[in-house]
């Protein structure tokens, strides 16, 4: 599997992913992802950090979600509830 880079999702912002979770897809919309400043030693990539909105009432758990997108595939990604908005809850997700 390739390595995932903010390159992959900043075209993305204001898509939406499924979520698959029990017998249904959850919607989460990408709403920011942007760069982090590096820390000590370099990896293999530039960290950065994905937002994700959910309009759902309901707040789902900090784990990995199996999230599916019409042009970047499935992709397992670990999510956790950072706010919560009149819009609904947000995520992030963050790779470093």
């Amino acid at each position: 599997m390739e390595l995932l880079t903010l390159e992959h999702f900043a075209g993305h912002v204001n898509e939406t992913f499924s979520a698959a979770l029990n017998d249904g897809e959850i919607p989460f919309v990408l709403v920011e992802a942007r760069g982090l400043p590096l820390r000590g030693a370099q990896g293999m990539r530039m960290p950065f950090s994905l937002l994700f909105r959910n309009p759902s009432s309901f707040l789902f758990p900090q784990q990995i979600y199996r999230m599916r997108h019409p042009r970047l595939g499935e992709l397992g990604i670990f999510l956790v509830p950072v706010a919560r908005e009149r819009e609904g809850f947000l995520y992030q997700a963050v790779f470093n």
